[in-house]
């Protein structure tokens, strides 16, 4: 006769693997300390914006003009300006010392004089890596406008004719690219966590030999499931609060959305994290294999292709198929709104919608994959 769901032996085996954490160093290592390592790492380890790129500059030019413009490179804040002869600034790109060489022909004067708008500026740029190349560019063309405006206001000449644009950048101001990076992050984070978490729990079971006790008492399915994924799901929210106030008042990252849509969105997340860790764990009934398993399975897909770094919509169209199938996608999406734009409940509920067929499917193959027998 099928037994009945009994909460008196729910609470005692929730009590049980609680038990089993608080004895147990490692479970309060991976789930406090490692996300705050992670996120230090990848805080400040991981940064897309370009500050103090090293460039050559060559001055073909020796006049007066020619040191006014360098002097306008040589004091900004984006690069660390190295002077000297062309061959010795080219060969030093070449060996990646610097990756862009700025020359100054040696009409560039002259040239200014007759025709203020235009710049004899040869921009030489290290095409292996195409985001600085482009910032290169893009600042010396920014430094020759600003020159050629306090030029021409010193000597009460008109601006020669230019576009004038005025951008703005909506939810992230300041164009950090760690505003957006953390939540990606965090993702990465709890990822890992969540299914390492629980791809120990049942195969510790096996291994020290008590899931034969368990087996042989009254204890049904489901009261063993939920007792193995509650624990740690508490972990796993605590988790993810000490993630997100160390990006918040450590790395300085604004959070714009609410405390209520973040534990509902990382609640269903976890849910699908955890019970793929418990899904591996019950399928392997080995720690070692159940872990490398889970380390696999979850933080390589979740890094490159949750959107976390790489632009899912400049990947070819087999690999954004397959990147639907990654629960990280939808999470990396929530957290970036989450902290960039706020509770966008049109974006949260799309994604929640595919979160939470995630979690079933996990935890509803665990479900069928759990043994009630040693067999």
């Amino acid at each position: 006769m099928p037994q009945s769901f009994s909460q008196r032996r729910f609470l005692a085996l929730c009590r049980k693997e609680t038990l089993q954490i608080v004895r147990d160093p490692s479970s309060l290592l991976i789930s406090v300390i490692l996300p705050l390592v992670m996120l230090v790492i990848f805080g400040y380890g991981l940064n897309l914006d370009a500050n103090r790129i090293r460039v050559g500059l060559v001055l073909e030019d020796q006049g007066d003009e020619a040191r006014e413009f360098a002097s306008e490179l040589v004091g900004s804040r984006y690069f660390t300006v190295v002077s000297g002869p062309r061959l010795e600034m080219t060969q030093a790109l070449a060996n990646g010392k610097v990756r862009g060489v700025l020359v100054l022909a040696s009409d560039f004067g002259r040239r200014t004089l007759l025709h203020p708008g235009e710049a004899p500026i040869q921009i030489l740029t290290d095409g292996a890596e195409p985001n600085t190349a482009s910032f290169v560019e893009n600042y010396v063309e920014g430094a020759w406008k600003v020159w050629q405006q306090h030029r021409a206001n010193q000597r009460g000449l008109p601006m020669p004719t230019s576009m004038d644009v005025e951008a703005r950048f909506w939810f992230n101001p300041s164009a950090k690219s760690r505003n957006y990076l953390i939540p990606g992050s965090i993702t990465i984070i709890m990822t890992v966590i969540g299914a390492l978490l629980t791809s120990l729990v049942v195969a510790r079971e096996w291994e020290r030999g008590t899931m034969e006790a368990l087996l042989a008492t009254p204890m049904t399915r489901a009261e063993f499931l939920l007792s193995k994924i509650l624990p740690y799901y508490g972990l796993g929210i605590l988790s993810l609060l000490v993630c997100v106030a160390a990006a918040i008042f450590i790395l300085g990252v604004p959070f714009r959305g609410s405390v209520g849509a973040l534990l509902l969105v990382g609640t269903v997340f976890l849910l699908s994290s955890l019970g793929m860790g418990l899904l591996l764990s019950t399928l392997t009934r080995n720690q070692f294999n159940a872990a490398q398993a889970a380390l696999n399975a979850a933080f390589m897909p979740a890094m490159m292709l949750s959107g976390f770094i790489y632009e899912i919509r400049s990947m070819p169209l087999i690999v954004q198929a397959v990147s639907r199938l990654i629960p990280a996608r939808y999470f990396v999406t929530s957290m970036q709104t989450l902290f960039q734009a706020g509770d966008v409940w049109p974006v949260l509920v799309l994604d929640l919608f595919y979160l939470s067929i995630a979690a079933i499917y996990f935890l509803g193959m665990t479900w069928r994959k759990t043994a009630r027998s040693l067999d």
